[in-house]
């Protein structure tokens, strides 16, 4: 019977979201060979088929950060789909630098369809108002209103903000890069802001 290691059960736990000790069985019933693994558990219907963006993410935490002022406080929930993986350093700091740079840079909304669209509609309208008044051409002022609006989200919303501590990704890029490594899907979920003596 051919040794398999836990490295080896932990892909083939990646690659179908099976559980660990039916991963270790199909493996050693496959002498090793992952596709045939992989194959056996989905003939046994263990092995799950969807892909990891249908995942659900519903493990994960909670995470906190007060400027050191004391004026700017930010809550920030970060999921994933499994606890374990909620107890990994690199989660817990992508929680921890989110915070800090929703304190930062005060996003609206975590993703541009959390904008309210009444928000966006007037900023569109705004824009419209604009590009008339600079006397563009009828046929491409559509076109610059929808560039100034995705300008608009890439200033007010988390995902498509440039990270404040590096501005060449975004805070989505980050999240996307955390999120492969630990090979789970990562959602920043919501976050809340209060700053001393002003709106939330």
């Amino acid at each position: 019977m051919t040794a398999i290691s836990a490295k080896d059960v932990a892909e083939l736990r990646k690659r179908t979201g099976a559980g660990m000790m039916e991963c270790k069985k199909a493996l050693e019933e496959n002498g090793g060979d992952f596709e045939k693994a992989t194959d056996w558990l989905r003939a046994r219907g263990i092995a799950k088929s969807e892909k990891r963006a249908e995942k659900a993410a519903s493990e994960g935490l909670v995470e906190s950060y007060i400027h050191h002022n004391g004026k700017v406080g930010v809550l920030v929930e970060l999921n994933c789909e499994t606890d374990f993986v909620a107890r990994t350093d690199d989660f817990r700091g992508l929680a921890k630098e989110v915070a800090m740079h929703v304190a930062f840079a005060n996003p609206l909304a975590v993703s541009a369809e959390d904008v309210d669209p009444a928000v966006v509609e007037r900023e569109r309208n705004v824009y419209r108002e604009q590009v008339a008044q600079e006397g563009k051409p009828e046929a491409i002022r559509a076109k610059i209103v929808e560039g100034k609006l995705k300008k608009f989200y890439s200033e007010s919303v988390l995902l498509e903000q440039p990270w404040v501590k590096d501005d060449k990704q975004t805070v989505g890029d980050l999240v996307k890069a955390v999120s492969g490594k630990l090979g789970e899907k990562v959602v920043v979920k919501r976050f809340i802001r209060m700053q001393l003596g002003g709106a939330v």
